[in-house]
């Protein structure tokens, strides 16, 4: 029995449905914006905005540059869900190559994840890309506060669901993982930003942040430049079979400009002819920057005690210029280190968001974030006024921040006029909000129109009939007399198509001796049966034997036991001699050739709907593709569908 491959990436159907649910969510997410702010902006008429003048500290710099940068991150991020080959492209060319080769546990949760999508693919497209989009919006417009804050949970949140299921622990339990292929995952440096983005904000007012990016920064990087520097990940061969080169190479055939595939088959002609010293340029240049990174983060020299000695002065001017010399050094390994990953980036990921089912653009963009962001944490204060505060200066709070460790800090409001009636505290609380309050909400609303669709979909093992459709092609609607059968059932008694007038009938042809297509389409109708429950007295589901050597009640009740298909009240497996059953199979179609072996018979996979009047409504090409449990609950669902609308109809 013939058996296709599956859904394609560029199926036609999927993406069609894929568009048309992009479209109506995106209005959706437009109205939720435009009904929010239009609340907002006619309360502001009719409830009197507070007089109350807030005193607001900047944010940090290093949080700025986390919030601006992942914001804008996984809005781009959002954007590239939305590529057409997204659906049905993504568990087949992200999730499982991401898995390949890693631990039996690994490829479970990749498994998971990816089934879960499988069943729902158009729905769990849609639902990432508002997912992304609502979270790179909020990250964007809540600038401080709790609103901020909540976003960079949500942030860290996504980012490991996105880094365990998706993304398998970003391949680092597969063979030859290395820093160069995107090791340990981008989705796990979003996780790791949208952390720091939650801290609370007397932390940013302190240089903690900033160390521990650096910091860590610097232990990551010592790492994998032990990690490339390992024999066993094969990075120090030449030739055009050594790792790098045969890695950079697979990529020229990416759908991309040409002038990058033109520079990427010049870098893998490069690096197959100087493997050893590539990678030798990236284990030093990894272990420099690590060791850059990790003494920046360190504590300064101690403070010297206060007094007029000339000792303490000296000690405090060295430390000073330590520091300062220090500060230096890191400044030159930020921009050093941001123009090798660029490099890395451009050369050995190719960029990471082409071919049609890139989903970011990799780890090397999200990890010069996180550094730039530690050293902007670690910024000097203005020039001291003495040598001796110099060291202290780079410990304490910048005097313009140092007022206060919270974010905003409201006034006293202005008085009431005299005789004026107090303003209730729900009118001050809505005169207070702001326009970024008002959007970041509205970002929250797009990004539980997302997740609410997914957690519900995670859940439901019926899957999509539109998987179906795909495989089975367009079937034009029919309006034809389905022509009449006389047979009869598993249980030796008389059974007729016209006996069934005023049921929907779902009809197909099975091999009762068939072990691949036929027990397929078997659970298909078992399926269906199960969700037409409900619609039990009015719908019918007959099979006809297409076998004609083994044709016997007999083995047929043996097939219907053996797919749970006897469980069915209102399934019948029609049955009769030689001679009835080639009229039958010669009235609707159906050819049939004997296999090698002798027992089973290849025939055309196809099932048809007759509506209550006898004619039949669909004749669906029944090819269960590569027999998976979403294809067969697909088909299932299909038939479902079908018979439902003409329930309705009735």
């Amino acid at each position: 029995m013939n058996l296709n491959s599956g859904l394609s990436p560029n199926d036609p159907t999927i993406e069609a449905a894929f568009r048309v649910a992009l479209l109506h969510q995106g209005l959706i997410a437009a109205g939720i914006l435009g009904l929010i702010w239009l609340v907002w902006g006619t309360s502001r008429n009719w409830v009197p905005v507070s007089s109350a003048s807030r005193a607001t500290l900047p944010e940090p710099r290093g949080r700025q540059v986390l919030r601006i940068g992942f914001g804008v991150l996984w809005l781009f991020d959002g954007i590239l869900q939305a590529q057409p080959q997204m659906p049905a492209g993504l568990p087949t060319e992200v999730i499982t190559p991401a898995a390949q080769g890693s631990p039996a546990w690994v490829q479970d949760l990749a498994n998971w994840g990816g089934n879960a999508w499988s069943y729902h693919p158009i729905q769990a497209a849609a639902a990432v890309v508002w997912i992304q989009v609502g979270i790179g919006l909020w990250l964007l417009v809540a600038v401080r506060g709790r609103w901020s804050r909540i976003a960079g949970v949500a942030s860290a949140v996504w980012g490991l669901s996105v880094w365990v299921f998706a993304e398998a622990f970003g391949s680092m339990f597969g063979p030859g993982a290395s820093w160069l292929t995107g090791v340990p995952g981008a989705a796990l440096v979003y996780a790791v930003a949208g952390v720091l983005i939650a801290m609370p904000p007397r932390a940013w007012r302190t240089l903690l942040p900033g160390r521990l990016l650096l910091g860590g920064a610097g232990l990551f990087f010592l790492g994998m430049a032990a990690m490339q520097a390992w024999p066993g990940n094969g990075f120090w061969q030449d030739g055009s079979t050594g790792r790098l080169a045969s890695m950079v190479q697979s990529m020229v055939s990416t759908p991309q400009p040409h002038f990058l595939a033109d520079l990427l088959r010049s870098f893998a002609s490069f690096a197959a002819a100087n493997g050893f010293a590539v990678n030798m340029v990236v284990v030093v240049v990894l272990a420099v920057l690590g060791a850059v990174f990790l003494t920046a983060a360190l504590p300064t020299a101690p403070r010297a005690a206060a007094g007029p000695s000339r000792a303490a002065g000296l000690v405090a001017g060295v430390a000073g210029a330590v520091s300062a010399r220090a500060y230096g050094v890191t400044r030159v390994a930020v921009i050093a280190g941001a123009v090798f990953c660029l490099a890395v980036w451009v050369l050995v990921q190719d960029c990471g968001f082409f071919g049609g089912v890139g989903t970011d653009p990799n780890s090397m963009i999200p990890t010069i974030l996180l550094f730039a962001a530690g050293f902007a944490a670690l910024r000097p204060a203005s020039a001291p006024a003495s040598a001796a505060e110099s060291s202290s200066a780079a410990e304490s709070v910048p005097a313009a921040e140092s007022s206060a460790a919270a974010e905003p800090v409201p006034a006293a409001e202005s008085a009431p006029a005299a005789g004026a009636e107090p303003q209730p505290a729900w009118q001050r609380a809505m005169g207070a909000v702001s326009f970024s309050s008002v959007t970041a909400f509205g970002a929250l609303a797009i990004v539980v129109l997302g997740a609410a669709p997914m957690a519900a979909a995670s859940t439901n093992r019926t899957a999509d009939p539109i998987i179906a459709e795909a495989i089975s092609g367009y079937s034009p609607p029919l309006q034809e007399p389905a022509p009449g059968i006389q047979l009869v059932n598993q249980n030796g008694k008389p059974a007729s198509l016209s006996s069934l007038r005023g049921k929907v009938v779902l009809l197909t042809f099975l091999d009762p001796v068939c072990t691949t297509d036929c027990t397929f389409m078997g659970q298909e109708f078992l399926q269906a049966g199960k969700l037409l429950a409900a619609d039990r007295s009015r719908v019918e589901l007959v099979g006809v034997v297409v076998n004609p050597v083994y044709d016997s009640q007999a083995v047929v009740r043996a097939f219907d036991q053996q797919e749970g298909l006897s469980a069915l009240p209102n399934w019948e497996f029609l049955t009769g001699t030689p001679t009835q059953l080639a009229a039958v199979w010669k009235d609707y179609g159906i050819a049939g050739e004997v296999m090698p072996a002798g027992a089973m018979i290849a025939h055309n996979d196809i099932a048809f709907v007759i509506d209550q009047s006898g004619q039949i409504r669909e004749e669906l090409s029944f090819d269960p593709g590569s027999g998976t449990s979403a294809s067969m609950s697909s088909f299932g669902s299909l038939l479902a569908s079908d018979t439902s609308q003409l329930l309705g109809a009735s």
